[in-house]
């Protein structure tokens, strides 16, 4: 699907593998998990990571928010 497994690592607990690929985008890891759940025999779930730089341009971004209810 045009990325890369960039590590994976065996682990204890609810969680039997952790797998950090490399892909094109979030459409694409939305549509491998899907692909993986479909099959059955395991069942994948995806959690985005993101880069201190990312983290940083997201800190400068600002936004009204209210809470429900107020």
């Amino acid at each position: 699907m045009g990325g890369k497994v960039e590590a994976f690592s065996y682990a204890f607990g609810d969680t039997d593998l952790f797998v950090i690929a490399d892909l094109p985008d979030n459409v694409t890891a939305a549509a491998l998990t899907l692909i993986i759940n479909a099959a059955g025999a395991a069942t994948a779930r995806v959690t985005l990571l993101l880069t201190a730089e990312e983290i940083d341009a997201a800190a400068k971004k600002t936004a009204t928010y209210r809470p429900p209810g107020q």
